[in-house]
């Protein structure tokens, strides 16, 4: 039960431990009493009182603080730091298969100041371009486990995407010379699959984006890799539970920060930081246009409409948001080494709220 306390008696010790459930961190107190049956009766009988109390979210975030603390107090073996693997050729795309307009060239494509609003035709369109983005995510973390390289994971992605008559649209956007994303522990966002190979205690995220019968879909998600710590669990969940809170805004009307104030709240609720500089965008038959979706407070105007699609992908870290940029002129990685989570939808505004066109 929430919010119950025990006093021990005289003659008890008590352990304490905290375990989550749902995405809920609670806190157990057990105590062990000893008493005698009868006056004279030598046999002394034992019981366990067990109390369970849900943490609030300041409890918890204390939690958090306390554990960070105390791991820094501990030598541990540090990860090693995440180094360039050599990139193999882009992988081919059938002739047939339709491409994007940048296809072909290194020049970035201007920004769309056009919000993409469709009608029943290009709502199907999405729909089924979103899924499919879907469907290749998550068979990207059934690949993840340890030795497996990213560009094993970039291969398997880009098979699916082409036989399915879609183009990966991230490959050859800009000169980017793969079909997918693939960041990998301190890597905030653009890694370039590679020969890297996956460690246990490892995290990555992969960013998909397909382009299909005309229209675009995208999805990003945080995979771990064996096992890792408490800290980093968290991290993901949190990170989830911001995308969750940021997408519950969303409806016809509803003022575009909205989504920022939400998720900025969770996230500070536990302590952790948003990379401010990397934001949602518009998509549909363009694979960016405005609206700009800010994951932080901000004062931007202006409203959701319905039929509009956009993307909401919050990336966090328990560390500084700072981050530098490669020589490869992609990969993005935090500037004092903490691992960086990120999950994105696709969505969908509706007459009586959102869809997450990118859920399965």
């Amino acid at each position: 039960m929430s919010g119950l306390t025990l006093v021990s008696p005289p003659h008890s010790t008590s352990s304490l431990r905290s375990f989550s459930w749902n995405d809920t961190v609670f806190q157990c107190q057990s105590h062990r009493i000893s008493f005698s049956h009868l006056p004279g009766n030598k046999v002394l009988r034992k019981r366990w009182i067990v109390v369970w109390s849900k943490l609030s979210g300041y409890e918890e975030a204390m939690r958090i603080r306390k554990l960070r603390e105390a791991q820094s107090r501990v030598k541990i073996k540090k990860r090693a730091p995440l180094r360039p693997g050599s990139i193999s050729p882009p992988l081919p795309v059938p002739d047939h298969i339709p491409r994007p307009s940048y296809v072909g060239t290194t020049q970035s494509p201007v920004l769309s100041d056009m919000c993409q609003v469709h009608d029943s035709e290009g709502i199907s369109g999405m729909r089924a371009a979103c899924q499919l983005a879907a469907r290749a995510l998550e068979l990207a973390g059934t690949l993840v486990r340890p030795s497996v390289t990213t560009k094993e994971i970039d291969k398997s992605v880009h098979s699916m995407i082409i036989e399915a008559g879609a183009y990966p649209s991230q490959l050859g956007f800009c000169g980017f010379p793969k079909s997918i994303c693939t960041s990998v522990n301190e890597c905030v966002c653009h890694g370039i699959p590679d020969s890297h190979q996956l460690q246990n205690g490892d995290i990555i995220t992969v960013d998909v984006a397909v382009f299909l019968n005309g229209y675009h879909g995208t999805a990003s998600k945080t995979f771990v890799c064996g096992q890792v710590n408490e800290l980093v669990q968290r991290l993901v969940q949190v990170t989830e539970g911001c995308l969750e809170r940021g997408i519950s805004a969303c409806k016809d009307g509803a003022l575009y920060r909205r989504i920022g104030k939400r998720i900025s709240e969770y996230a500070e609720r536990y302590d952790f930081s948003l990379f401010e500089r990397f934001v949602g965008h518009g998509i549909g038959s363009i694979l960016h246009s405005e609206p700009l979706i800010l994951h932080h407070r901000n004062d931007k105007p202006g409203r959701m409409v319905e039929g509009q699609t956009f993307t909401i992908g919050p990336t966090l870290t328990m560390g500084s948001s700072e981050c530098v940029t490669w020589d490869d002129g992609w990969t993005i990685v935090a500037s004092d080494g903490s691992r960086a989570v990120k999950f994105e939808h696709t969505v969908l505004i509706t007459k009586t709220g959102v869809e997450v066109l990118t859920k399965l």
